[in-house]
């Protein structure tokens, strides 16, 4: 029996990772499409990735502006979720804070104990040195991993 099933039919709890890109965006639409017709609640995950230069020189701009691109995805979150009607309710949480992403959709997924994460596919080059979220988070074998296009 895999760790992700309670004994219950669908998911119960879907982590989303979100990083304001187009796929991603996409990703938070199917997952709450699934969440709305499986009654599940969604998790909604935004990981602010500091490079190895960012760590070095942690000055309050840097953490401003990380600051800012979390406050700005929750506002255009809430915004999409106020056009769902009554009858289209999704139960949804927005967490945010700082590290790789992987790892930090991982920590949610586990400490939540998440039927399934969805992301969306990388758009950035360097996902092919370090490897993409959805790849690495397929690796640890976990949970369902949906990757949207």
């Amino acid at each position: 029996m895999t760790g992700f099933e309670y004994g219950v039919d669908g998911a119960k709890l879907i982590v989303v990772g979100l990083d304001g890109s187009d796929s991603s965006w996409r990703a938070a639409a199917y997952a709450a499409g699934q969440a709305r017709r499986q009654r599940s609640r969604l998790v909604l995950v935004y990981v602010q990735t500091l490079g190895a230069g960012a760590f070095a020189q942690a000055s309050g701009v840097l953490y401003d502006s990380g600051t800012q691109a979390a406050d700005d995805l929750l506002r255009e979150i809430r915004a999409h979720v106020l056009r769902f009607g009554e009858e289209e309710h999704v139960a949804w949480e927005f967490r945010t804070f700082r590290g790789d992403p992987a790892t930090g959709l991982a920590a949610v997924a586990d400490e939540l104990r998440a039927d399934a994460i969805v992301v969306g596919t990388s758009e950035r080059a360097g996902h092919r040195i370090f490897g993409s979220v959805a790849v690495r988070l397929v690796k640890l074998g976990r949970w369902p991993v949906t990757v949207v296009p």
